[in-house]
């Protein structure tokens, strides 16, 4: 799978260890990242990230900031993405199955590197469970082409 990845410097340390596991377990990966710690504006690294998988040059995103809820609200700006906050297993495995998540945004300062990677690993080898849900996914796209209210 190719995978997009993208940080602000509170998520710049786990964007490199993230790097490491996704590519040990076979994915290609481009970053999108701030590429230090120095401070930086997450929505700079959060569009060209989304962007990309709009566009099908990836096949879905991992989105860092200090809690996930900052370039989550970026990603769910642009038609199309279904950027999910996930804080445990559970939400990490549902936004696959039930609202087929192309955007996985974490807090790099709200958990331990190993349970974020447990989240990734979990969110990446859930598949979409499909039937009911198709049908609530097709309901938010088709906001997706309505005009403002």
């Amino acid at each position: 799978m190719k995978i997009a990845v993208a940080n602000d410097h509170a998520g710049f340390e786990f964007k490199n260890k993230l790097k490491q596991f996704l590519q040990s377990k076979g994915h290609s990966v481009e970053d999108f990242g701030s590429p230090s710690a120095e401070p930086s504006d997450y929505p700079d690294y959060a569009v060209p990230a989304v962007k990309s998988v709009i566009e099908g040059k990836n096949d879905r995103a991992i989105l860092i900031c200090a809690t996930g809820l900052g370039m989550c609200m970026v990603a769910n700006r642009f038609p199309g993405i279904r950027a999910a906050l996930v804080y445990n297993e559970k939400t990490a495995a549902t936004t696959r199955r039930h609202h087929d998540s192309n955007v996985l945004c974490l807090g790099a300062r709200e958990f331990s590197e190993n349970d974020l990677l447990k989240f990734t690993d979990i969110w990446l080898a859930t598949a979409f469970d499909g039937g009911r849900h198709l049908r609530r996914i097709n309901k938010i796209a088709a906001l997706d082409r309505q005009k403002p209210f």
